[in-house]
């Protein structure tokens, strides 16, 4: 079988297995750093800038949208990241210094910064913090693709208990749902009739705060070990 046949076996086998997809990744990241420098026009460097990380996730969308109708993979790969960096250079440029790390995440008033917070080892702690930022710049990005922004996520928050509930009822059992996970990222659209049939809870309920919980599902779909352990322990505790 030719390298070409190889990889493109591959890709297809990693569209249905996440383990094989971050292998992919790993294999390919001189590719994405050199596509991702290609459109910077400098070196970049790996967790410093966030044209790598995006690029990351562009081919990851690349393995989950390739068909073999689409051509040769990478060529198809380097589209993809070339396209989501036109993006990002697009919103940052229209929403220069909007990330902000004391955007609230539920009606608690819970912050995105608190998932840096803890009382390691300062050096653990430099790390962690680094690595959570990152997490949140790379969230912010992807949530763009959904059209919703961290400042949608603040303003669409539940703000009564009893439907605050509801929303985490909505998220318990949504999170654990690989497939409904897939088809929210493939069509970039919350099933509300299916989770309103599952949770009883209404479609009205999930509706007024569809971009809240898109985002918190966004969290659990792949990545996000810090944000999603934060909201893990969070959801735990209200639980409790």
């Amino acid at each position: 079988m030719s390298e070409t046949n190889i990889l493109i076996q591959r890709v297809l086998e990693a569209k249905e297995d996440i383990d094989l997809a971050d292998d992919l990744i790993k294999d390919y990241l001189p590719f994405i750093r050199t596509e991702c420098a290609k459109f910077a026009k400098r070196e970049l460097v790996m967790g410093r800038d966030d044209e790598i990380s995006i690029g990351m996730l562009a081919f990851h969308e690349a393995i989950r949208t390739y068909s073999r109708l689409k051509g040769a993979f990478l060529k198809y790969a380097a589209l993809i990241i070339k396209s989501r960096l036109i993006d990002f250079a697009r919103k940052e440029k229209r929403h220069s210094g909007h990330l902000s790390l004391d955007a609230k995440i539920d009606e608690k008033g819970h912050r995105l910064s608190e998932v840096i917070s803890d009382n390691t080892h300062p050096q653990e702690e430099m790390m962690r913090s680094s690595a959570a930022k990152e997490e949140i710049i790379e969230l912010n990005y992807t949530l763009s693709s959904f059209g919703v922004s961290l400042k949608d996520v603040v303003d669409n928050c539940p703000l009564q208990k009893r439907t605050y509930e509801k929303c985490l009822q909505v998220i318990r059992y949504a999170k654990d749902q690989k497939a409904l996970l897939d088809e929210l990222l493939d069509t970039k659209r919350l099933p509300i009739k299916e989770l309103s049939q599952k949770t009883k809870v209404s479609a009205k309920t999930i509706e007024r705060h569809r971009r809240y919980l898109v985002a918190i599902l966004v969290i659990y779909t792949n990545g996000y070990e810090i944000i999603r352990g934060h909201l893990a322990h969070m959801i735990r505790r209200e639980k409790g």
